[in-house]
């Protein structure tokens, strides 16, 4: 299994992190997070800080750079994606739980798609693993989701991992800049939703 990315506050000379700057990391991670999804990657770091309640020097001491701040925000993001799916794989209906899941993979890539591009790009240039282990933590999880689907009879058998997955991320690129992206994306998945379980049990 691939571990998941690690982004928690890291304390300097390994000393462990006061409960206030935990807080206030905590802090701008969410303000960040509302800003990126509203304002895209360009969203005023000062104004993070202040709606953090934090002087901006804060900011910059636990986020050196924009990219740091991008990164802990699309970690927490995908961690949560990572460990969604790992409760439906348990969930009595394996086709609601694939929907389920697809479905906030598809919220997810509509909401931070442009700081999904901007770190794929850093990640390009440094020439570091960080995309290929957020790639591999959600394809495994999509993967399981969609064998345990195959398996129950209730999607095509012949329904390939790759190429589903593919399509969550080619729908949010498809929609990304119509002005109803997401009325359009929603018809989209429903289309891929329903072309999955064409043949199989209906419920």
């Amino acid at each position: 299994m691939v571990a998941l990315a690690d982004h928690e506050p890291r304390p300097r000379a390994g000393r462990p992190m006061r409960a206030d700057a935990r807080r206030n990391y905590g802090q701008l991670v969410e303000q960040a997070k509302i800003a990126f999804a509203q304002s895209g990657v360009d969203a005023s770091l000062d104004e993070i800080a202040r709606r953090a309640g934090v002087a901006s020097g804060t900011l910059y001491r636990h986020f050196p750079t924009r990219l740091d701040l991008i990164e802990a925000v699309l970690a927490e993001q995908i961690t949560e994606l990572i460990d969604l799916g790992r409760r439906l794989l348990t969930a009595e209906d394996e086709f609601d739980a694939l929907s389920t899941w697809l479905r906030a993979a598809l919220e997810h890539g509509l909401t931070y798609r442009g700081l999904s591009a901007t770190v794929m790009n850093s990640a390009l240039d440094r020439g570091d693993s960080l995309v290929s282990t957020w790639h591999a933590q959600m394809f495994e999880v999509g993967a399981a989701l969609l064998a345990r689907a195959r398996q129950s009879g209730t999607i095509v058998a012949d329904a390939d991992d790759a190429d589903v997955l593919k399509m969550i991320g080619a729908i949010a690129w498809a929609t990304q800049d119509a002005p109803d992206s997401s009325a359009r994306a929603d018809r989209l998945l429903a289309l891929l939703v329903n072309g999955l379980r064409h043949g199989g049990v209906q419920r």
